[in-house]
């Protein structure tokens, strides 16, 4: 083995663990353990492949098959080959045992040379290249664990060892929505009835209620989205805001991602900053940076195309942050994106935030690919490998050190387990508590609706950390509305007010705000709903 490995091979070719050698039987196959060791053995790492190499998969369209995709797609991860797991994001099974382990196990190997200067540049906070979060990305083995370390090293730097969590409820007002977002198993249009749940539209009423019943039961931030629907103008987000605010002055309200500002601001022929003042001076006290997915046109223009772009989503956060709201950033891969997207994406946001310093955190979301429309299709794969999601915690760390103090993981999305072991990869934040949660349980995801203030600390004690409920910007919360989040009383369930059906009457069609189309495309609410 050392011999061919030191000629300079990168392949070993097939191998059976199952199937005679009936060609060269006096040299059987080896093991695929000891193929492992002796390869390990000499500084490299055994990964398997699908017959056809990863360089060839960048090229799908050239080389597969289209009745093939939808399976070479299932098979791999965002590098190419082999998944070799059952994990996936969003559903129940806990992570790899062995990858859970490799987080905080002892490196057999020293990193090589070239590592350990990416990790050495990233750890001192200096701005990384996009070839250097690439090579990151593209980790394996002991090279995990080498990454991990370096991320917590600076979480240490930056925040110490206090874990953070919201208690908060998740409103999502309607699920009606006339985008065409190809990851999206929440939103109902004309065609996606088949999907889960009725088309809805919150009565004012019902988000008074659950505003209500969230304060009582602790909560110190609502937070709402949804989907954008037809009827939807500017004037409908400024009301929601003072529906809020009438009946609970001191909620903050973290709300409206930059797709529903640039929709907002259009419908009533706003400046961005124009609307941003009077979502402030409405109640509004925070943005979420949702609506980003990945932050590179190439990818936008199959996952969301008619969506903002980039450069629009970047537009509304700095004009958010230029009127003083602090929002988050948002990511959410492990679909169709290649690592140098991702890592466009970390390096975009970086930008950003030092020019503005507005991002409170940088929030990180696996893609949920049960029902989510674009896998079902067979186009997309189904989600990171749990390999994938501890690195991209620990790279996004790295790469956006010093700018941004706070990395959050989400518990919806990744399970306990999940959200433990990224506690040793540079996480600080574990996100809200939420009460509700909608959104990713529409795309098939099985963790629940809510983590109660009891089980977000004890599952920050069991990582060795130290728990604390934090408000929306980080600061105290109120020691009242603290101690009501314990032992808080079972939520009544919630109302869904069914969406009218409009008149179906073609005469009469608006047109739409489609930033991410060339034109705006005219199309009646009739036609969505």
């Amino acid at each position: 083995f050392h011999r061919i490995i030191d000629s300079g091979i990168n392949d070993w070719g097939g191998v059976s663990p199952v199937t005679p050698d009936f060609v060269n039987p006096e040299a059987p196959w080896p093991h695929l353990k000891n193929l492992a060791e002796e390869t390990a053995r000499e500084g490299k790492i055994l990964v398997e492949r699908l017959a056809v190499y990863p360089s060839h998969l960048k090229q799908m369209d050239r080389w597969i098959d289209v009745e093939l995709r939808p399976m070479v797609l299932g098979a791999i991860d965002g590098e190419g080959y082999v998944r070799g797991e059952d994990w996936a994001a969003g559903e129940t099974p806990n992570p790899p045992a062995g990858d859970l382990a490799r987080v905080t196990h002892i490196p057999k190997l020293q990193a090589t040379a070239t590592l350990a200067a990416i990790l050495d540049k990233a750890v001192a906070g200096k701005a990384l290249s996009e070839s250097e979060i690439v090579r990151l990305f593209k980790a394996r083995g002991d090279e995990i664990t080498h990454i991990a370390q370096a991320a917590d090293t600076v979480r240490k730097q930056l925040v110490g060892d206090e874990v953070t969590y919201c208690v908060n409820r998740n409103i999502n007002y309607t699920n009606v929505c006339y985008f065409k977002c190809q990851f999206c198993a929440f939103s109902k249009g004309k065609m996606s009835e088949n999907l889960r749940g009725r088309p809805y539209d919150l009565s004012h009423e019902e988000i008074m209620r659950r505003t209500r019943e969230a304060y009582d039961r602790g909560a110190s931030e609502v937070c709402l989205q949804g989907g954008i629907h037809p009827e939807y103008t500017g004037q409908t987000y400024l009301d929601i805001c003072h529906t809020i605010k009438q009946v609970v002055p001191d909620m903050h309200i973290h709300a409206f991602s930059p797709l529903e500002v640039w929709q907002g601001a259009k419908t009533l022929g706003q400046t961005l900053p124009e609307y941003l003042t009077a979502l402030k001076e409405a109640g509004l006290g925070t943005l979420p940076g949702t609506a980003a997915e990945i932050l590179d046109d190439e990818v936008r223009a199959t996952l969301c195309p008619d969506k903002i772009n980039t450069a629009q989503w970047l537009e509304v956060m700095e004009a958010a942050h230029g009127v003083g709201f602090n929002t988050t950033a948002t990511i959410m891969y492990g679909h169709i994106e290649q690592y140098e997207h991702v890592a466009r994406h970390l390096l975009r946001v970086r930008a950003l935030q030092e020019k503005t310093g507005g991002f409170t955190e940088f929030v990180i979301l696996p893609f949920i690919h049960m029902e989510a429309p674009i896998y079902l299709k067979g186009n997309a794969r189904k989600g990171p490998t749990f390999r994938e999601a501890i690195l991209i915690h620990a790279i996004a760390r790295l790469t956006l050190n010093p700018v941004f103090k706070n990395i959050q993981a989400s518990w919806t999305k990744l399970g306990h387990e999940g959200v433990k072991a990224c506690l040793n990869a540079g996480v600080n934040d574990i996100g809200g508590t939420l009460m509700n949660e909608t959104i990713t349980r529409a795309a098939g995801a099985a963790h629940g609706q809510e983590t109660s203030p009891e089980e977000m600390e004890a599952l920050i004690r069991s990582a060795g950390r130290n728990p604390r409920q934090r408000a929306t910007n980080y600061g105290v919360v109120p020691e009242v509305q603290r101690q009501k989040s314990f032992g808080a009383s079972v939520l009544t369930e919630p109302s869904y007010t069914s969406a009218k059906r409009y008149d179906r009457d073609k005469t009469k069609k608006e047109a739409l705000v489609r930033p991410g189309l060339n034109s705006e495309e005219t199309l009646s609410s009739a036609e969505i709903i």
